[in-house]
């Protein structure tokens, strides 16, 4: 689980209620009682009947009492396709450049008395890297065993196991990685009927419940539950950060695991959490799944991820840049530089422009324009709204796909 700077990534006033009723049995007690003292009937019957209508608003209610959501259901069903991921890690900083470097910076006579403990490996100049263990979370997406991850938890791998949630244990390769979004693809082969699970196709809505379920600190098969507490956060992981948060409990080891809506579908995979102690605090963030399906089938179909781009250096605008454009709103990507001969340019796309929209949607900031070009597929036309000299202008372009290193 990602852990820097911090990420890991109408009840009424009862005692006034209370109060209030008192006071209002208090006076028809005494309303009861004077009228008692001028008909000379029996108090406590009076007292009874005038008093009854306030005992009656604390007891009763037309509304039935409603349970506590039950997720039984939803988890039995998903529960299965959830799995722990086990990583055997190659330690990249000791790797071994084939020099023996160590050895060779001691004096002879510890050269030697070194060597005789070393392996043949060692004694050729070929040094074991040592490997480490890691582990995280996944789910099947396929039957015939696609499953998703994170980058990070599969990055730099030897060796891949899944344990699945009935205790068997199965051997996966790494199909691929795309670091700029942390997911990975996993195949386990020689299957054709593992329990898997959906992508939605409709994000939750701020407020909607969740499920996590995943393998926080190597426990396994762990369910827990909350809500969407906000969405499209950033976080500062990348360049296409749009992250749900969740109030779900997420721990270390969760990472990878999917988040589901109540019909059983993954609306996110978990990532990092915010935490001050490392732990869950409540606020946990996961990859939205309309990213997932995006990357898990651009890695399936070609091992690696296609973006976008269409050749521009874009900053935010700023209320000082907006008052000397005529900008009234304030919002869009200014270009700062396009580059030669890039789509952008091609399209007649300037140093100065406001890109406001493409395809009809609002730009806000530059992490919106980002996130939408990286989305269309190379060689697809958009149509892009620019601000220029104070009038609006469309433009339409052939989006490039992003070169390596971008």
């Amino acid at each position: 689980m990602l852990n820097q700077n911090k990420i890991e990534k109408g009840n009424l006033p009862i005692a006034n209620s209370v109060r209030s009723r008192p006071v209002k049995s208090k006076k028809l007690v005494c309303a009861a009682l004077a009228a008692v003292l001028m008909t000379g009937g029996a108090l406590s019957s009076l007292a009874f009947v005038a008093s009854e209508p306030a005992h009656a608003e604390l007891r009763s209610s037309d509304q039935p009492i409603q349970a506590a959501p039950s997720f039984a259901d939803v988890i039995e069903r998903v529960k299965p396709a959830v799995v722990s991921v086990r990583v055997k890690v190659q330690n990249a900083s000791f790797s071994g450049s084939g020099d023996n470097s160590d050895l060779s910076q001691m004096p002879p006579e510890m050269r030697r008395f070194f060597q005789q403990f070393s392996d043949q490996n060692q004694f050729s100049g070929r040094r074991s890297a040592p490997v480490s263990q890691a582990q995280g979370s996944g789910f099947f997406i396929s039957a015939d065993g696609y499953l998703v991850t994170n980058n990070h938890v599969v990055d730099n791998a030897v060796d891949v196991q899944v344990l699945m949630d009935d205790g068997k244990t199965l051997e996966a390769k790494v199909v691929g990685t795309d670091p700029k979004s942390d997911l990975a693809l996993l195949k386990v082969d020689g299957q054709s009927d593992l329990p898997y699970v959906r992508l939605a196709k409709t994000k939750p809505r701020v407020g909607e419940w969740v499920l996590a379920v995943g393998n926080p600190f190597g426990l396994g098969g762990t369910v827990t539950s909350g809500i969407v507490s906000a969405e499209h956060r950033d976080i500062g992981e990348g360049p296409y950060d749009d992250f749900l948060q969740i109030d779900a409990s997420v721990n270390r080891g969760n990472s990878g695991g999917p988040t589901f809506n109540l019909s059983g579908e993954v609306v996110g995979v978990n990532t990092a959490i915010y935490s001050p102690s490392g732990g869950s605090v409540g606020i946990a963030f996961a990859i939205p799944a309309s990213t997932v399906e995006k990357i898990t089938n651009d890695l399936k179909d070609k091992g690696t991820v296609s973006r976008g781009y269409i050749g521009i250096a874009i900053q935010p605008v700023s209320p000082e840049i907006a008052e000397a454009i005529g900008l009234k709103d304030g919002k869009g990507a200014l270009v700062a530089r396009s580059v030669l001969n890039g789509p952008a340019a091609k399209a007649g796309i300037k140093t100065g422009d406001t890109i406001i929209a493409v395809n009809g949607e609002a730009i806000n900031e530059p992490k919106d324009l980002s996130r939408k070009i990286a989305s269309v597929s190379p060689g697809q036309s958009v149509t892009v709204k620019v601000f220029r000299a104070g009038q609006e202008r469309e433009v339409k372009l052939t989006v490039e796909s992003q070169p390596k290193g971008a």
